[in-house]
């Protein structure tokens, strides 16, 4: 499962709105909203869109090892 919080944290240290990435990876707000507050799944196709904003690897945002 991948970390909501860490991904809404993110957003907030790149100084990005929900409007902007929404805009940047090309959903409405209310879908990039829902993702951060787990109302909607994520889909890899969208995922690969969110870490490239980051200039990361998905699995690096969204992979949490379990212990």
């Amino acid at each position: 499962m991948y970390e909501i919080s860490n991904l809404k944290k993110l957003r907030l240290m790149h100084h990005l709105t929900v409007y902007q990435m929404a805009s940047q990876i090309r959903v409405t707000p209310a879908f990039y909203s829902q993702i951060e507050n787990k109302k909607r799944r994520l889909f890899y196709d969208v995922a690969i869109k969110i870490a490239a904003v980051f200039n990361m690897r998905p699995d690096e945002l969204f992979y949490t090892k379990e212990t």
